[in-house]
């Protein structure tokens, strides 16, 4: 097989969440401990930091990933979903793996593929399990996929686990509150394994105290430990914290290269876990710290945060996509100078959609239109159910047609966001 053959191969054989939905869902890590016993359990031959959480999990990843290579370790990070490339899911030190390496592990193991019929995540985690170890990693960080009791990366015995917030996304998976969600992502708080929560919530707090008590390790809450009163923005296109531990100024001028508001909680709960790493003997300076969190897009390649596609109009696309994430981008979008907003507009069909078009400003053009994946929501019936939220405009049959018109109508002053699913963002980024 080629790469081409084989990506047709694991898109098309094996049930991908991403792509169809529910039915690619496995609630249990039966075949996920098959697959470890038969590659011999290779999660063990390194280090691993384990990340959860309803929104921030990627870019806590891609910030702790960054900090870690400017502070001289090789590496690894598992991430999902891609935008581009599935290669993107797996790095060592920002290079993705190679063509070859995919291919061959396909062809490889054809017969416990074919034996044990892994889903798509299944198999993507045990590539990058097995690729880490061959390619002998000092650490790697790994993102949960969903969930986290139950998720195929939870077989790892990490370092440090992070969870970086609870919100109300996969409900039909994970459960229908905040206090439920937090247990299922809680599942990957382990016995003597410290935990840090990112964000401090009301509904949660007693949930991750419970099971840190009952599982007994340590648990401390970033946003408790430290705290950003002021940012500004650099002439060279940097966020500008200033980080305070407890009434301490522990990070004078900390710049950041990702540009969301959102991420100044990111880079608190990133610090919280660098403390903890600091604290079991990991060589991490602040020199490392400054020149990894100001260089994250550089040493990682991380996509679709608040990143900016083009100026004159300004141009922007974000992966934020559930409630939490959402209320967030439409608060930036507030606070970007801007004449009118022109949104592109794409969902999947098995999110709340109601509740996130409520917070969608009245005023904007909207263009809405699918992504590529069979989940897309229809753009029509998106279009109605903007409509019933007071949101109107367009209908468009792909991302690149309703960019197209997006501009045709934009003025130099204007704002384009292009956003409401990852696979949105990953259409656009196909041209980019």
């Amino acid at each position: 097989m080629n790469y081409k053959e084989t990506l047709d191969f694991l898109f098309g054989q094996l049930p991908m969440y991403q792509r169809i939905g529910k039915a690619a869902y496995k609630a249990d890590l039966e075949t996920t401990l098959e697959l470890d016993k038969y590659f011999n359990h290779p999660h063990k031959s390194y280090k691993t930091i384990h990340i959860a959480g309803t929104n921030g999990k990627g870019s806590v990843s891609h910030c702790l990933a960054s900090v870690l290579q400017e502070a001289g370790y090789k590496v690894g990070l598992y991430t999902s979903p891609h935008l581009k490339d599935f290669r993107e899911r797996i790095r060592i030190n920002g290079e993705m793996i190679s063509e070859e390496a995919v291919v061959s592990f396909v062809e490889d193991h054809q017969a416990i593929i074919k034996s044990l019929q892994p889903s798509f995540f299944e198999m993507s985690v045990a590539m990058a399990f097995d690729y880490f170890r061959n390619e002998s990693v000092d650490i790697a960080i790994v993102e949960v996929g969903m969930g986290g009791r139950l998720d195929s990366t939870n077989i790892v015995s990490p370092e440090v686990s992070v969870i970086t917030n609870i919100g109300l996304d996969h409900t039909a998976f994970l459960g229908n509150s905040l206090e439920t969600i937090a247990k299922e992502k809680g599942g990957i708080i382990k016995e003597n394994i410290p935990v840090v929560i990112g964000q401090t919530q009301e509904a949660t707090e007693p949930v991750f105290k419970q099971l840190a008590r009952e599982i007994n390790t340590s648990i401390s809450f970033a946003d408790q430990e430290f705290n950003i009163p002021a940012s500004t923005l650099s002439l060279d296109d940097r966020q500008i914290f200033q980080v305070y531990q407890h009434e301490q100024l522990k990070y004078k001028d900390l710049k950041l290269d990702l540009l969301g508001n959102y991420q100044k909680k990111n880079i608190l709960t990133a610090l919280g876990a660098i403390e903890v790493l600091q604290e079991k003997g990991y060589t991490i300076s602040q020199e490392n710290i400054y020149n990894g969190l100001a260089n994250v897009v550089k040493n990682t390649s991380l996509l679709g945060r608040w990143q900016q596609l083009g100026h004159n109009p300004r141009i922007v696309c974000d992966t934020g996509h559930n409630l939490d994430g959402m209320s967030m981008l439409v608060e930036q979008i507030k606070n970007t100078p801007h004449d009118q907003l022109h949104f592109v507009l794409g969902m999947v069909n098995d999110k709340n959609h109601a509740a996130v078009l409520e917070l969608l400003p009245q005023g904007a053009n909207y263009y809405f239109t699918r992504a590529s994946i069979p989940r897309s929501l229809d753009e029509k019936e998106l279009c109605e159910m903007g409509k019933k939220a007071g949101l109107t405009g367009q209908t468009y049959p792909n991302v690149r047609e309703a960019l197209k018109n997006a501009q045709k109508n934009a003025s130099r002053n204007d704002l384009i966001f292009i956003g409401g699913s990852t696979f949105i963002v990953a259409d656009i980024l196909e041209d980019h």
